[in-house]
């Protein structure tokens, strides 16, 4: 069987079952990788050793980090499992790599600040989005017009992480400027349906099912692209959502212009939104679904980069007149956190979130 033949039942096994097009790209990729590894044999024709020395070769020579390395495994076992039904006693003993965990970057409220007074336009309305609303940046720049209400003050994003649907917050200070683009992307819109363009894709088979839904206004980008490209298959005159590297591009630049001494990226905006909610007092469940994660322990990150250290809990040297800054003890007295946030309350509080005591876990 040749590689092209088997790489196109991987890729067939993975849309049945509904994995998102960048899945499908990352275990393309490390099926190729493999094979290639081992000199172009057939998967079939190896075995456990095999696989490990190819994991090796990725952690000792390459150095890659161990979530790309559990990735390699997972594409791999999919393989095994899913395309060649082999059920072999070995892949459930190989060991995967044990990830890192890293603490989110986060920006204070003025670092935000200063970083939106340094974009403009549709990536400074997308950024908004990301610290406003929670959003990834693929959910960001996805978003149709029939996903934002502007009457109910949500967002609904469609087949996220997981392919999971979840709504989350429309923020206030964004509503005109929002409603002033989408009313420029409606002219433009009309242009393009005047010239014969006007289409959108369309999610999974909803194209069959409904021949014109492609050039309604509902089903249209609320950020598209700049251009318009013809698809091949269809013929159609078609306009892309706005692409992410240019948000990323233009938060990376600001970043810069900032003068913010920090790692940030777009995602960072997403961290941002979560740990400032969690100052603010907002319950750890309410932001769990906000964020769209599956499970609340992934949430509790950023309990530790809250202001005032891990949980909100005040250092010892706090209470101490010890002659370091200004006025030494400073604040002792007090067991608020940041706008009013209880200091040493909070690890109380999210244990009773989690049906336990602070003190036991």
């Amino acid at each position: 069987m040749s590689e092209l033949r088997l790489s196109d039942r991987l890729a067939a096994a993975l849309r049945t079952r509904s994995y998102s097009p960048r899945t499908e790209d990352a275990y393309l990729h490390w099926f190729r990788r493999f094979v290639r590894f081992h000199a172009m044999r057939h998967p079939r024709e190896l075995g456990a050793d095999d696989v490990t020395s190819f994991l090796t070769h990725l952690a000792v020579t390459e150095r890659c980090a161990p979530a790309t390395q559990n990735q390699a495994l997972a594409a791999i076992l999919f393989l095994y499992r899913e395309v060649l039904h082999v059920d072999l006693p070995w892949l459930d003993q190989l060991v995967r790599a044990s990830p890192r965990e890293h603490l989110p970057v986060v920006l204070d409220r003025s670092e935000v600040t200063a970083l939106f007074a340094a974009m403009q336009g549709t990536t400074r309305l997308v950024a908004g989005l990301l610290y406003g609303s929670g959003l990834r940046l693929l959910e960001a720049v996805q978003l149709r017009i029939k996903d934002v209400d502007f009457h109910r003050g949500c967002l609904t994003v469609r087949a996220g992480k997981g392919d999971k649907d979840r709504q989350t917050l429309l923020p206030a200070p964004l509503r005109a400027d929002l409603l002033r683009h989408r009313a420029e992307a409606e002219r433009q819109h009309q242009d393009d349906l005047r010239r014969g363009a006007g289409w959108v894709e369309l999610p999974f088979q909803l194209a069959a099912k409904l021949p014109n839904a492609g050039r309604e206004w509902a089903w249209q980008w609320f950020f598209p692209a700049t251009r318009t490209y013809l698809h091949p298959e269809t013929g159609q005159r078609r306009r892309h959502h706005f692409h992410e590297s240019a948000v990323q591009k233009a938060v990376h630049e600001a970043v810069v212009r900032a003068r913010i001494a920090k790692r940030a990226s777009c995602h960072t905006l997403r961290h941002s939104f979560a740990t400032h909610l969690l100052e603010s007092g907002t319950d750890l469940r309410t932001i769990q679904k906000l964020l769209g994660h599956a499970d609340v322990r992934t949430t509790m990150i950023y309990t530790h980069v809250l202001n005032r250290g891990p949980f909100g809990i005040r250092s010892p040297l706090e209470g101490l007149d010890a002659g370091f800054g200004v006025g030494g003890g400073q604040g002792a007295g007090s067991g608020a956190g940041p706008e009013g946030l209880p200091g040493a309350g909070l690890a109380g509080h999210l244990g009773a979130e989690l049906g336990g005591s602070a003190e036991g876990r």
